[in-house]
């Protein structure tokens, strides 16, 4: 369907395309996804996390996953055919050319709390609406669309979770951007809860592989030097949110749910470097929580709040 409405457009402006799109996005049904939460899907996302609580062992039936791990099931289905050309699923891409997507942020808010938790054993659907589309420019004056998509993740119980989140789709490469030089390295901030990580091409491979995620962004070097102008494989923006969150429930003490984040992805992260996941003491329910790279750069912020 989608590519029947692309060939629709006149306009090829990011305002213009961006309102087509959504007006006639939103006059199809929303797209539902029927899925049975297993085991195996979570002690193998644990494992690549580096989590050993759920890795070590097959998680039994009744195991709530935890928080934003929902991220590793539900996961797109379009054959090869369909992908489009950096390897993006193009389910909720707005037409040519603005085809080249990135994670923007989002906001997720556990509405069942802790009595209507996801868990393993659970068949659960999903439901994705898109909510928004809007044309805008970068600070360089590059059009773009970014657009909005609310899912909703429902049990027997009822729904569980909301996940809202933003992508941005900047016109697709015509001609190969030069690598990005590395800049020079300054002290990591200190925090009153830091967490540090320097990601590999491996744990890439596994976190792509498990959210059936083909963006070459994330394991295709050649890719993201000679076409997209990256210095290394870039770190996926769920993966460090999901670190973000991790933090925060170590220093809860417990598998708790938050009752909502919201983050917002600033600058890309790298493989082989080094970052910081830096969260502030707690104020009214709310953590304070920002991801640095070794140069000084803002990548990743975000609020958790406590139910």
């Amino acid at each position: 369907m989608l590519p029947t409405l692309r060939r629709l457009y006149s306009s090829t402006s990011a305002t213009s395309i961006a309102s087509q799109f959504l007006a006639k996005s939103q006059s199809l049904p929303p797209h539902t996804h029927t899925q049975f939460l297993d085991a195996n899907q979570l002690q193998r996302f644990s494992a690549t996390l580096s989590r050993p609580e759920l890795s070590q062992s097959l998680p039994k039936n009744g195991t709530p996953l935890p928080a934003c791990y929902h991220l590793a099931y539900f996961t797109p289905s379009q054959v090869e055919e369909e992908l489009g050309q950096d390897g993006t699923d193009t389910t909720f891409n707005p037409p040519h050319p603005f085809t080249r997507r990135m994670w923007a942020g989002g906001e997720l808010e556990w509405i069942g709390g802790e009595t209507n938790r996801l868990k393993i054993g659970q068949e659960v659907t999903e439901t994705t609406k898109l909510v928004s589309a809007v044309g805008k420019n970068t600070r360089a004056g590059e059009e773009m669309v970014v657009v909005g998509v609310e899912k909703s993740y429902e049990n027997e119980r009822g729904v569980a979770l909301i996940d809202k989140r933003n992508w941005i789709f900047r016109p697709e490469i015509t001609t190969p951007q030069m690598p990005a030089s590395e800049p020079d390295q300054v002290p990591l901030p200190e925090g009153k809860y830091t967490r540090d990580f320097t990601q590999t091409p491996v744990t890439l491979f596994r976190f792509s592989a498990l959210t059936f995620n083909a963006h070459k962004i994330h394991y295709n070097r050649e890719w993201c030097r000679d076409v997209e102008g990256h210095r290394d494989l870039v770190v996926h923006g769920p993966l460090n949110l999901i670190n973000m969150v991790n933090l925060w429930r170590d220093v809860q003490g417990r598998d708790v749910v938050p009752k909502k984040v919201t983050y917002r992805a600033t600058s890309p992260l790298y493989a082989g470097e080094r970052y910081r996941v830096i969260m502030d003491e707690e104020q009214s329910k709310v953590s304070e929580v920002r991801i640095v790279d070794s140069y000084g750069k803002m990548s990743m912020v975000g609020q958790i709040e406590r139910a």
